[in-house]
């Protein structure tokens, strides 16, 4: 069968597994579709979808069982009752979690004699298959390679290397930086409202400032991989001298430091150790603890 039309199986219909079974559905795969509460089988069934009655029965349709479950707790408590019919298959985990958990997951599927991929999703529900949608993969590239075609009807994919865990470190990592923003964006617009100014009115100028920073990335990136960090454009000297201000307006203007109160104490460890004139680059150094 070409690869244009293999068989996939998906365990777990939430918002983003019902997505993913659209998306192989809407590509023409046969779709075996499986989740705990059977009543979120109906529309995918309506598209075309081969709804199984058991976990067991939607591995056994097809050569390529997609997980997407709300934890990796969910995951074994699926499959291990599977493990006798695991062996010869593909399994691609797309289930949020920890690199640890990704490579323990790995190690036990082998041992059922499967396949193990895992894959961090860069994408909400409503971007699957768009092409703005990407996934991570990691773990087996032999698995990788042969499904290759059928998973691109997810989105893009980005290979991160055989280490089951890469995936999630780098699914981890781009969240991280995506709450760090968002943190950020929500403590500005707390801080204008405490001054009835619309939020909306300070959004335009909040993003474009946002957008001008994040060009500096790439510059840090070089920093932190060579550990040259001296700077001639803010150093952390300088940074910590202002960081006070921000935090005695958000008290004078009655709003929580506590999302920025950590910023201070680690440019205050970053001074103390000798750093004044490097870069923000530096505290990256700062925060590895081995």
């Amino acid at each position: 069968m070409s690869a244009r039309t293999a068989p996939v199986s998906v365990l777990g219909l939430g918002m983003m597994g019902s997505a993913l079974a659209a998306a192989f559905l809407a590509a023409g795969h046969p779709t075996t579709v499986w989740n705990r509460s059977a009543a979120r089988t109906g529309p995918l069934v309506a598209q075309g979808a081969v709804p199984a009655a058991t976990a067991a029965e939607a591995v056994a349709a097809s050569p390529l069982v997609v997980v997407c479950l709300t934890t990796y707790a969910d995951v074994a408590e699926v499959l291990t009752p599977l493990s006798d019919g695991l062996s010869g298959k593909v399994v691609v985990n797309l289930t949020n979690g920890t690199p640890a958990q990704a490579r323990e997951s790995a190690d036990w599927t082998a041992e059922q004699g499967a396949e193990y991929l895992d894959g961090g999703i860069m994408a909400v529900p409503q971007m699957i298959a768009g092409p703005h949608a990407y996934v991570f993969y990691s773990g087996s590239r032999t698995a990788y390679e042969a499904h290759r075609e059928t998973l691109s009807r997810l989105g893009g994919t980005r290979w991160a290397g055989q280490d089951a865990g890469l995936a999630a470190l780098n699914d981890v990592a781009l969240l991280t930086g995506m709450y760090g923003m968002i943190a950020g964006v929500l403590q500005a617009f707390a801080l204008v409202r405490s001054e009835n100014m619309p939020a909306e009115e300070f959004a335009e100028p909040l993003t474009a400032w946002i957008g001008a920073m994040l060009t500096g990335a790439p510059e840090w990136a070089s920093a932190i991989d060579s550990g040259r960090h001296l700077t001639d454009v803010s150093s952390l000297a300088v940074n910590r001298a202002a960081f006070p201000n921000l935090l005695a307006t958000y008290r004078d203007q009655g709003i929580s430091g506590e999302l920025f109160e950590p910023f201070r104490a680690l440019l205050d460890r970053a001074v103390a150790g000798g750093y004044a004139e490097d870069g923000l680059s530096r505290l990256a150094d700062l925060l590895h603890r081995r």
